[in-house]
């Protein structure tokens, strides 16, 4: 990572930054940039450097936030109109630590509304394009911060993962991404989706890259009681068995892209020559992983989007009519309705329809069950192995339209990836080649609980 120095000024790098930003604006990456505070905070770095004070270890380094991370003074609206006139008054625990570390935020990445898709085509401000193909997505819902990394907008940026929201669009971009172990970063100051889920991360174009940053936005955080002590820096760094595993029923899916089950055994093919121990696992349950995700992820959804009504921040309805129902019910009902996007209201509907009574048994409680059996299931793989190498997603980045009126369609696109947040586990994003028609191609690898290090340095050794 370029950091600022004395022979490299900060105010450099974020001019080359904001450079390169003007340059990809066709692809729609950013929904704010913060020129003048980008440049003010770079010329006070370049000062400290100058009369020899200590600088962070991200010193100068202009990064892009995901729009649905709380930074003071900035926009916070998780590209959803319902947000759009907040600003927020507080930063998010991660901005805290990468501010202290004297990183730079040049701006917020586009994304889908509340993170709810796989392709950013769900953004109140429109898609962001891929990095290589104009014509296809950028994948998501963290589709702007990947597409700042591929494009050399910034070195890195921040992404959250609650299905597969940062490996996704780093496979689809040819970027490395990590979705941390559940718990190992903080959630507080990020617009939640569904909160089980729901992982801070970040997206960069090297895996040492990833490794630092990690190192800077790990630990507990007494604003956030889901968070773990400390462990990153601390764990083991030595693969115990030598051993890595792949999904018997992933690499037999009809659905898998034959480019991306090529790529899989190339990398199988890697790690038998670098002396691991290769295991094929046989993981049924992950089956009912999709379906699960898509019962309590949404039925988390309704709870989360519960709170926005018009009534306490963001969007309010201009629109109240003077009809003989209660004045107060038209303005949550026609808020929400502007401000919702369809694919956010389709969640709430399915959310509260599994949550409601009658149904609840039926449909929550048993997917509950079903994941508390896909744990156990990896669990049990993990005996046998230290890391799982799978497919992110099916295929590779697919073309702009060709999904968004077919919301099934999209949701199977997560159907390798959402398995890592049911079980709660640590799982990093690397590019592995491109395929003929010359999309970026990437793989992950999952691990068990608090092997987040342990998984970068695997990817350092086997990505291409």
């Amino acid at each position: 990572m370029k950091l600022a120095n004395s022979s490299t000024t900060a105010v450099s790098l974020v001019e080359a930054s904001l450079k390169r930003i003007e340059e990809t604006k066709d692809w729609h990456i950013f929904t704010f940039v913060d020129k003048e505070s980008a440049l003010k905070k770079a010329k006070e770095i370049d000062a400290k450097i100058k009369n020899g004070e200590p600088v962070g270890r991200l010193a100068g380094v202009p990064y892009a936030l995901k729009a649905n991370f709380l930074s003071k003074n900035r926009p916070a609206d998780a590209s959803a109109r319902i947000l759009t006139e907040f600003i927020s008054p507080i930063n998010a625990t991660v901005v805290e630590k990468l501010d202290q570390e004297d990183a730079i935020c040049v701006g917020c990445a586009n994304m889908d509304a509340f993170a709810h898709g796989s392709s950013t085509e769900n953004s109140y401000y429109g898609p962001t394009k891929n990095s290589v193909d104009k014509t296809r997505v950028a994948g998501g819902s963290s589709g702007g911060s990947a597409v700042a990394v591929a494009l050399d907008c910034v070195q890195f940026a921040t992404g959250s993962d609650t299905g597969g929201s940062i490996r996704q669009p780093a496979a689809f971009n040819g970027v490395y991404g990590i979705k941390p172990t559940y718990g190992a970063t903080s959630r507080y100051g990020v617009v939640a989706m569904g909160s089980s889920f729901d992982c801070i991360g970040f997206i960069a174009k090297t895996a040492p890259d990833l490794d630092l940053l990690m190192s800077i936005a790990a630990g507990q955080d007494p604003k956030d009681q889901t968070t773990l002590p400390d462990f990153y820096g601390t764990s083991d760094t030595k693969l115990g068995k030598k051993a890595v595993g792949y999904i018997k029923e992933f690499m037999d899916s009809s659905a898998l892209d034959p480019e991306i089950k090529s790529a899989l055994e190339s990398k199988i093919s890697i790690l038998k020559a670098k002396g691991y121990n290769v295991v094929e696992l046989s993981m049924p349950a992950l089956e009912y992983a999709l379906p699960t995700y898509y019962i309590i992820q949404p039925a988390e959804v309704a709870s989360n989007l519960s709170r926005y009504d018009g009534i306490r921040y963001g969007f309010r309805t201009k629109e109240l009519n003077s009809s003989g129902k209660n004045s107060l019910d038209l303005l949550y009902e026609d808020t929400r309705d502007e401000g919702f996007m369809r694919e956010n209201k389709r969640r709430i509907m399915i959310g509260n329809f599994v949550l409601s009574s009658g149904f609840y048994d039926a449909y929550f409680l048993k997917a509950a069950k079903a994941r508390t059996l896909i744990i156990n299931e990896f669990n049990k793989a993990f005996e046998q192995v230290d890391a799982i190498l799978s497919p992110v997603s099916p295929n590779p980045a697919f073309k702009i339209g060709e999904k968004v009126n077919d919301p099934v369609s999209m949701y199977l696109e997560d159907v390798m990836s959402v398995t890592a947040n049911l079980a709660g586990l640590p799982a990093v994003a690397f590019p592995t080649g491109t395929s003929k028609a010359g999309l970026p191609l990437g793989l992950q690898l999952m691990g068990p609980r608090r092997s987040d290090k342990n998984l970068i340095n695997l990817a350092k050794e086997i990505a291409s």
